[in-house]
């Protein structure tokens, strides 16, 4: 489970942390989403104030491309656990798609670590683990 803040992250500065972190998710694992969690980073990309950084097409080719890669959660189990609300939406993802990792850099999930048996990472973190 990788968050919004992660993937834009990733798109938009494409030398960076979250970008290795990101392409080491999709080596290594399946992201998964929830129709909430993809209507949120939708959001999110189509803002203007991207523009800057990235095209709107480039934006929609992103999330093409990780909609076709990435797996759909359907959410029967709700959680309600985490300090700011509006972040239960990854936790629900996480625990109904028995994910082994949340990707984030939101510090209301961050301090949650681990989280019913799910580790919680921050780009860095996750980038630097498992490393010799």
């Amino acid at each position: 489970m990788v968050d919004t803040n992660v993937f834009v992250s990733a798109l938009l500065f494409s030398p960076s942390v979250p970008r290795q972190a990101v392409d080491k998710v999709l080596g290594e694992g399946i992201v998964l989403f929830s129709e909430l969690t993809m209507d949120e980073l939708r959001e999110v990309l189509s803002r203007s104030k991207f523009d800057l950084y990235s095209d709107p097409e480039e934006r929609e080719l992103f999330l093409a491309q990780l909609a076709a890669v990435a797996e759909p959660v359907h959410i029967i189990q709700f959680v309600r656990e985490c300090r700011d609300p509006k972040d239960d939406k990854f936790l629900e993802v996480a625990l109904n798609g028995r994910a082994d990792l949340i990707l984030t850099g939101d510090a209301d999930l961050l301090e949650m670590h681990p989280w019913r048996g799910i580790e919680i990472l921050a780009p860095l973190a996750y980038v630097a683990k498992d490393k010799d």
